[in-house]
């Protein structure tokens, strides 16, 4: 049995800048440390990516992925597909779960903002998640754009900044450093 958090937060990494993801797996990985389960509901993520290698490979039972969305990224300059909303909805609908469960001490919703502000899910059903959520159950969620009904509420929040980026110059993502 994993030990139990007094007091569970809610986390936003956000911003324009890479490592949104990282840094909550490494919160993930600090916490698995310490003997805390954790698990992420991914939005939009769901071709293999490192981050799911090395759980299914290093982690399995502490640290759990729930993968939702199509393969592939939804930019901000397309529309979402009727489709993208299904999936949206059904990985919310799991989030729910997952967190009411009180299975997991720290439950990460990756790319939750960016569902948010594309309109796949809705700002006041993640803000009555967050009043509703146990006690002691840690949120983090990532991605950009976050609302700022969101950042409000939040404990937390970073804000990862690009200062400079080699997508810039052309070079697009790299195995094992983008996924």
């Amino acid at each position: 049995m994993s030990p139990k958090l007094d007091r569970g937060l809610v986390e936003v990494y956000t911003g324009n800048g890479k490592g949104k993801t990282s840094a909550a797996l490494g919160l993930a990985i600090r916490a698995i440390g310490r003997g805390f389960k954790v698990c992420f509901v991914c939005w939009f993520k769901k071709n293999v990516s490192g981050e799911c290698l090395s759980a299914k490979k290093y982690l399995q039972g502490k640290l759990v992925i729930y993968q939702a969305g199509r393969p592939g990224f939804i930019w901000v300059d397309t529309k979402p597909l009727p489709k993208d909303y299904e999936l949206a909805k059904s990985a919310f609908e799991l989030a729910k779960k997952v967190i009411q469960s009180e299975e997991f001490d720290i439950v990460v919703l990756d790319e939750i903002n960016p569902a948010m502000d594309l309109g796949l899910i809705s700002v006041d059903e993640v803000l009555k998640l967050i009043r509703n959520k146990p006690s002691n159950i840690e949120l983090v969620f990532t991605g950009r754009n976050a609302p700022k009904e969101i950042i409000e509420i939040a404990d937390l929040v970073t804000d990862m900044a690009e200062v400079k980026h080699w997508y810039n110059k052309g070079i697009s993502g790299r195995l094992g450093i983008e996924f």
